[in-house]
């Protein structure tokens, strides 16, 4: 949670979504108490796919359009992945999209030189 930054709360995990009798699941939600924003998190094992776009798409709305209070600021997306995969997202999301996001995680921390490697 340090790492998102002051201001955040955790709201739960798998939180429950019903559509029409359907159920979804979010993994993760947490608010930003600060700038008064919602953010959703959902971890995927594997490589990121169009429909993980989707699902997500549908959580930001669902939240924007049924949680959200009017004097909020909208809702955001991260998916975190295995393997991130930036063609399928440029090309699922629309060009504006400002609230959706994918990000590969990592198992292991680098070490130090890889690091270092990298800061330069």
């Amino acid at each position: 949670m340090l790492e998102l930054g002051k201001g955040f709360s955790f709201e739960g995990r798998q939180r429950r979504i019903t559509l029409e009798g359907h159920h979804f699941y979010v993994d993760l939600v947490f608010y930003d108490r600060l700038l008064k924003y919602f953010v959703l998190f959902d971890l995927k094992i594997g490589k990121l796919t169009h429909q993980d776009i989707g699902q997500m798409q549908m959580y930001v709305n669902y939240y924007d359009r049924k949680i959200k209070q009017p004097d909020e600021n909208r809702t955001l997306g991260i998916i975190l992945c295995k393997e991130d995969n930036k063609s399928v997202v440029e090309f699922t999301l629309s060009l504006e999209n400002e609230q959706i996001f994918s990000k590969e995680y990592k198992l292991y921390l680098p070490s130090k030189e890889d690091l270092k490697k990298q800061l330069e």
